[in-house]
């Protein structure tokens, strides 16, 4: 069922319900005061009537029937009963017809001094009164009974007409209702046939925002949104693809033109020597483009490694390594910040080792000097690395770019590389929670800062 369709029906059950509710309150109301209002009028006449029978000495039964029967409030199918203390009846306005009336009713009206009884066919009030004249002392009972005719006819006037206004209400709120949903789920059928013209070849299409205030507007916004950050994937995937075939061409094709010279030509032996040396730094840059590549491509999810690393005491075993592989290579490591703070990350002890590895590598390879000046510091909740070289910076147009697979900078394609360790590092930074930025000057060096989440 469509989202239009469960609208409308909903909010259709909602108004019927209501209008049921109301409804019934109103006809209940209008019941209850028609019967406290019409048993009124009954305990009226019977204290009228007994008041006349029993204490006016010039009214007797005859005069009595005659005034009831003139009166202008009698009442349809009126009948007023007169008892005394021995039940027997004193008066009946009713001439051509026997009284009706339950003996037991009699018992119960002088306990309770006061009976109420209403049916579909009749309204009835009795009750107990003690004579003050012509039976001093004693007690007599008074039963007023009447069909209230006009009363009944105006509630059944009510229950028709609060039935049509009910199939009216009801069948105008699903029409209603059946539009409104229509008209306010329209951006929504139009946003989905604009989805559905959008393909991988035509990334850039975006949906139209509209006020760009409403839930539609903020619908439309996200999913371009999506669209953009999934356009830069496409073209992140694009671009590493093409780059990495490059790369991965360029070694194979220095090594199949080796291996052609070295088999079609009759060389020295210092020359097979040196397309062995030649094979042997290609097959060094593909081992290297090929560790590059496993590590962007792999999904860094070691949940079960994690555990906590000391920042500084990772760096000084990184810096230890470096220093007896790479004699050239200086690390300076500045006062740190906060000494009375552990600065414990939890993570991964490879990866970090791998993401500050690649950072120091670039900032003693682009130093003249090759020196790398490491800091290290810490807020509230986080630990702060900043890695800094004094090196050939990095073009302001450039610096956005950094972090994307197999790309670098135009004044950095002199230096070896493959364009892959800032990417790596990114990946690594995020999995941790973490992110890394860069400030940068042409010509004076670059400083890349770490913010990793404490323990």
């Amino acid at each position: 069922m469509f989202i239009r369709y469960k609208l409308a029906l909903l909010f259709s059950l909602v108004v019927a319900g209501l209008l049921t509710l109301f409804s019934a309150v109103i006809y209940q109301i209008s019941a209850s005061y028609r019967e406290e209002e019409f048993l009124g009028r009954l305990e009226n006449k019977a204290r009228t009537t007994a008041r006349y029978l029993m204490d006016v000495k010039e009214i007797d039964n005859d005069l009595l029937k005659i005034i009831d029967q003139n009166s202008l409030t009698s009442l349809f199918e009126e009948q007023v009963l007169v008892f005394d203390e021995h039940n027997r009846l004193l008066y009946s306005s009713l001439d051509d017809q026997p009284p009706q009336y339950d003996p037991a009713l009699l018992a119960e009206v002088r306990e309770e001094k006061r009976v109420e009884q209403s049916s579909a066919k009749i309204d009835l009030i009795a009750l107990a009164l003690p004579s003050s004249l012509k039976a001093s002392g004693s007690e007599y009972v008074v039963m007023a009974s009447a069909y209230d005719k006009f009363g009944k006819s105006k509630l059944i006037y009510l229950r028709n007409t609060l039935m049509i206004c009910w199939v009216v209400g009801v069948g105008l709120t699903v029409v209603v209702s059946g539009l409104l949903a229509g008209l306010f789920l329209r951006p929504i059928a139009t946003i989905n046939t604009q989805i559905q013209q959008i393909t991988a070849q035509n990334l850039k299409e975006r949906l139209p925002e509209g006020n760009g205030r409403d839930e539609m507007a903020q619908l439309a916004i996200n999913f371009n949104q999506m669209l953009n950050r999934l356009n830069l994937s496409f073209e992140q995937q694009k671009s590493f693809v093409s780059h990495a075939s490059h790369e991965l061409r360029t070694p194979l094709a220095a090594m199949k033109t080796d291996i052609q010279s070295g088999l079609e030509e009759a060389l020295s032996s210092e020359e097979y020597r040196l397309i062995l040396r030649d094979l042997f730094q290609d097959t060094q840059r593909l081992i290297g483009l090929t560790n590059g590549l496993l590590q962007l491509a792999r999904p860094l999810d070691p949940v079960l490694r994690r555990k906590l690393i000391s920042i500084p005491e990772l760096l000084l075993d990184i810096y230890a390594e470096l220093s007896s592989l790479r004699k050239a290579q200086k690390l300076v490591f500045e006062p740190i910040l906060d000494e009375r703070r552990e600065l414990l990350v939890p993570g991964d002890e490879a990866l970090l080792k791998t993401l500050f590895t690649n950072l120091i590598d670039n900032a003693c390879k682009y130093s003249p000097t090759h020196e790398a000046f490491i800091r290290i510091g810490s807020d509230a909740s986080h630990c702060l690395i900043d890695i800094e070289d004094k090196g050939i910076g990095i073009p302001p147009e450039d610096q956005e770019r950094v972090f994307g697979p197999f790309f670098r900078a135009n004044n950095a394609l002199i230096y070896s590389g493959y364009g892959i360790g800032l990417a790596v590092s990114q990946r690594i930074v995020e999995w941790h929670g973490g992110s890394i930025s860069l400030r940068s000057t042409l010509g004076q060096g670059s400083t890349f800062t770490v913010r990793l989440p404490l323990s």
